[in-house]
């Protein structure tokens, strides 16, 4: 079987291969770019207009070899070289023992004052009067199209004080000029806090030796105030990966960035802690979503398993509420607004073993034309397969349907022919702490909150 025969060369050729034009992106201002053109590997550049976070240098020492950018930060991305194992020997780490991630790119933008309650309600979907202080929940801001702007943690401090903890875009701006309109009594900052994950099933052990035996008592997504080594610090029970893990938000992180992870690095030896970069191998398999990957500013919540982010019995309005209940209704009349929706695959091929460097095509399982795309694949050992994250066509969205993934030659069984794919249940395999959005499908109803 041939590949398709997108515009400018193979789908699975050199670099530059052209727009695939049959995927169907008619509901995007900015189509997903599907140009198949490889590693294309390139040298970083690092200078000043890229931000180093504080723990820059001490991930570099740690044997940080390669990085991205984050939220205009780099981002530690790989420690583990290929010939040590690579990102499986992360993997195994993050899901047998303990690991450290820097996640300084988590921006933190604190929202305080008389009327931050009412802004941050406002701003985002879920309904911000019922988060108690010193408790944290998993939310979404929405344009006015209800397009998603970011998916961050919402950490809320105190009656009067919000943290949000960035995903990969920048809301500073964005909540500062809201709030021109708005005028509400105020401050929009970023501040100076920078937050390190401790993720994997020995994450609580660690955590009691650093601060102690309350931090047993943290809900999930519960916070406590606490400190490291003299540091201030503000712990969370939440992270990127399905598995048991704790968030460290360091509090005047340019000052005492070396400290804090000097004392990790120490208190972690008793425990086989290794410093790796987030595990996306995990935090697929639990369904978790990547903002600039998965989701974007013309992404819906209705279009990406994140319908329980949108409350029909939220009491005040907020941005894009308008087009997110037309959404709704629309889909309720069995009409869908979106040309593409997610969906979980498992496919065949080669243990897809590091980041795919293209959105790879998703064909119908007699191939052809492609009508979709692969956001985020990996091999999951657990399971025994490659998983993937994808958009496909309403139609072809109901699971067990069959497909067909285009993989690049590395991966395939046979050089150009498809692997054969099948739509699947996501998560593909359940988090240490059930998301609300599983706990929602099992109690078959919208979750508020």
């Amino acid at each position: 079987m041939a590949p398709p025969q997108p515009a400018g060369g193979l789908m699975t050729g050199a670099p530059g291969s052209g727009q695939p034009p049959s995927v169907d992106q008619s509901d995007r201002i900015v189509p997903i770019n599907l140009r198949q053109s490889g590693r294309t590997p390139v040298e970083m550049l690092i200078s000043t207009r890229v931000r180093k976070s504080p723990y820059w240098h001490l991930s570099h020492l740690a044997g940080c070899w390669r990085a991205t950018v984050y939220n205009r930060i780099y981002h530690p991305r790989g420690y583990a070289r290929p010939e040590e194992g690579g990102a499986a020997a992360e993997h195994e780490a993050l899901t047998h023992r303990v690991t450290l991630w820097n996640v300084a790119v988590e921006r933190q933008i604190r929202v305080r004052g008389p009327d931050a309650e009412a802004f941050v309600d406002y701003a985002i979907t879920r309904d911000a009067t019922r988060i108690e202080p010193m408790r944290a929940r998993y939310v979404i801001l929405c344009n006015e199209r209800g397009g998603i702007l970011n998916d961050p943690v919402l950490l809320r401090l105190s009656g009067d004080e919000f943290w949000f903890s960035l995903a990969d875009s920048d809301l500073l701006f964005w909540l500062q000029g809201v709030n021109v309109g708005l005028g509400m009594e105020v401050e929009i900052d970023e501040i100076d806090v920078c937050p390190l994950q401790i993720q994997g099933p020995k994450s609580l052990d660690l955590m009691v030796d650093l601060v102690g035996g309350a931090v047993r008592d943290i809900p999930y997504y519960g916070l406590m105030e606490a400190e490291i080594a003299d540091c201030s610090v503000v712990v969370s029970q939440t992270g990127f990966s399905g598995e048991k893990g704790y968030e460290i938000y360091l509090r005047d992180a340019t000052l005492h960035a070396g400290t804090l992870w000097r004392a990790l690095l120490e208190a972690g030896e008793a425990h086989g802690l290794m410093v790796t970069a987030p595990g996306h191998q995990r935090r697929i398999q639990a369904g978790i979503l990547s903002w600039g990957q998965d989701i974007d500013h013309e992404t819906s919540p209705f279009q990406c398993n994140l319908a329980y982010q949108v409350p029909r019995e939220k009491a005040g309005d907020y941005i894009g509420r308008a087009a997110l209940e037309r959404q709704r209704a629309e889909i309720e009349a069995g009409r869908s607004p979106f040309a593409l929706v997610m969906v979980g695959m498992k496919l065949g091929g080669r243990p897809v073993d590091d980041y795919a460097p293209d959105f790879w095509l998703v064909s119908a399982a007699d191939g052809g034309d492609p009508v979709g795309y692969i956001t985020s694949p990996w091999y999951a050992p657990e399971l025994g397969c490659n998983i993937a994250l994808g958009y496909v066509p309403p139609a072809k969205s109901a699971i067990g349907t069959e497909l067909a993934v285009w993989l690049p030659d590395e991966y395939a069984s046979e050089p150009a022919r498809p692997e054969p794919a099948r739509v699947c249940e996501v998560p593909f395999r359940p988090s240490v702490n059930p998301s609300a959005r599983e706990v929602a499908l099992a109690q078959g109803r919208d979750a508020a909150l």
